[in-house]
């Protein structure tokens, strides 16, 4: 394929910049050299799909609440071949991930952690129960290295990311007749197997995204599926992300702990409002006539009394702490942030980017105070952020523990805005930041099916 045509096609994906645009066509030629030389000439197709960054809505999704992601222009590539077999032979770009190989039919180990693989092997076993049996293998190769890939254990998720590329290639490479939510949710539903029980916003954002567009989601399934809509960024604002370079387990016990104090403030809120299931059910009371039910603090030995058997709660799929379960404080920022969530997607279809940035601070002192899922750093990259001319909101994003923050930032201030930060960081912590403006692309897909 001559560069012409390719920057046709990744234009439409990734913008016409210039340097940006001839980046990912090197990067994709050398994909395809890479593939080339461990699997043999012949047709390849190539998948992408996107990160994503949230405007506002943390840890509401397995809540059934709502969210504002945003896809990135960081995106994670798989190039790959059908096989005859069930076979799947993985490759990656990144030493550091070794070669796998599976049958689709073979399970993963439920609550597996910590191998690359088990990213893809999930899709694989979901969409093998979701469409039957006799699903092709595939020869594949990933990239998602940087500069161009996801930044891995950042927040931005990387690993749904890989979860969807490989089952849109699945997907595709069988004919398979999945698409659109429902293939989200079936991705969502595949990150079980690697041991976290979350919700379906990062599959969503990766899959359903528009370019210039967030995504507002209604996280509660019904009879039709997920209610969502795009919504129109701010003009004349950029989206700045910066990576802290702090990273966290996305897998770890520290997540599955807030799904268990959530789930407990549940129980004990049915005492008052019978037939509520989820913590968005409550969304529209005032705090003040929620905060009497729900205990500051439980322990484990605590829960027998109140009727609570964890295990049920939760499941038997999610493994907290344990210890300490700091109830009111997790349930007020969900109840809450639902409330900006929706107080963000009216701002931005008023135009009202000053309530918009009002907002992104407050859900930020929110997931510090009460869900207390910041760092140290984050707290520093945020102060710089707001401390920059043009900024008129900043929080951090993802699953929190390190990460990234998001700042919105009148574009023309963008470029001393990376720059400021970034130096601001180094010097309070001794650590390189990594500050990117985030161009809103669109869902995961088929990019291309060429020779090589």
């Amino acid at each position: 394929m001559d560069d012409g045509r390719w920057e046709a096609i990744l234009g439409k994906v990734y913008g016409d910049e210039a340097p940006v645009r001839d980046a990912q066509v090197a990067r994709y030629r050398r994909g395809l050299a890479a593939f080339a030389a461990r699997y043999g000439p012949g047709e390849v197709a190539v998948f992408r799909a996107p990160g994503r960054v949230n405007l506002i809505g943390e840890h509401t999704d397995y809540h059934h609440g709502y969210v504002l992601p945003v896809a990135l222009d960081r995106d994670v590539l798989l190039f790959a071949r059908p096989r005859a077999d069930a076979l799947v032979r993985l490759a990656n770009v990144e030493a550091e991930f070794p070669d796998r190989a599976f049958t689709i039919a073979t399970e993963v180990p439920p609550r597996s952690v910590g191998d690359w693989a088990n990213y893809v092997q999930g899709a694989a076993q979901l969409l093998e129960r979701e469409c039957g049996p006799g699903l092709r293998g595939m020869d594949a190769l990933i990239d998602g290295a940087p500069p161009e890939g996801v930044p891995r254990g950042a927040g931005v998720s990387s690993s749904s990311a890989l979860t969807v590329v490989a089952a849109v290639a699945i997907v595709a490479l069988n004919r398979l007749a999945l698409a659109g939510a429902a293939l989200a949710e079936c991705c969502s539903r595949a990150e079980w197997y690697v041991g976290t029980r979350g919700g379906v916003m990062d599959h969503f954002a990766s899959l359903l995204s528009a370019r210039g567009q967030a995504l507002f989601l209604d996280c509660r399934p019904t009879a039709d599926g997920y209610r969502y809509r795009p919504v129109p960024l701010p003009a004349g604002y950029a989206i700045m992300v910066v990576d802290s370079g702090v990273r966290h387990r996305n897998t770890g016990p520290h997540f599955n702990q807030r799904v268990a104090e959530g789930r407990i403030g549940i129980h004990l809120l049915q005492a008052r409002f019978p037939g509520i299931t989820h913590l968005r059910d409550v969304s529209a009371f005032p705090w003040e006539e929620l905060e009497p039910l729900l205990p500051e603090c439980l322990h484990a030995e605590d829960l027998p009394a109140l009727g609570i058997d964890l295990e049920r709660l939760l499941d038997g799929g999610v493994r907290p702490l344990g210890g300490e379960y700091r109830v009111r404080q997790r349930c007020r920022h969900v109840i809450t942030e639902n409330q900006r969530v929706q107080g963000a997607v009216v701002a931005m279809e008023a135009g009202d980017t000053i309530t918009l940035g009002r907002l992104m601070d407050a859900a930020h002192a929110s997931a510090r105070d009460d869900y207390a899922i910041s760092v140290p750093e984050i707290e520093v990259l945020v102060e710089a952020a707001r401390a920059q001319p043009g900024t008129v909101g900043a929080r951090l994003t993802g699953a929190g523990w390190g990460g990234c923050i998001v700042a919105l930032v009148e574009r023309d201030a963008a470029a001393v805005f990376a720059e400021a930060v970034a130096a601001t960081y180094h010097r309070r912590t001794g650590r390189v930041a990594r500050v990117f403006h985030c161009v809103p692309g669109p869902g995961a897909g088929l990019v291309c099916a060429t020779r090589v």
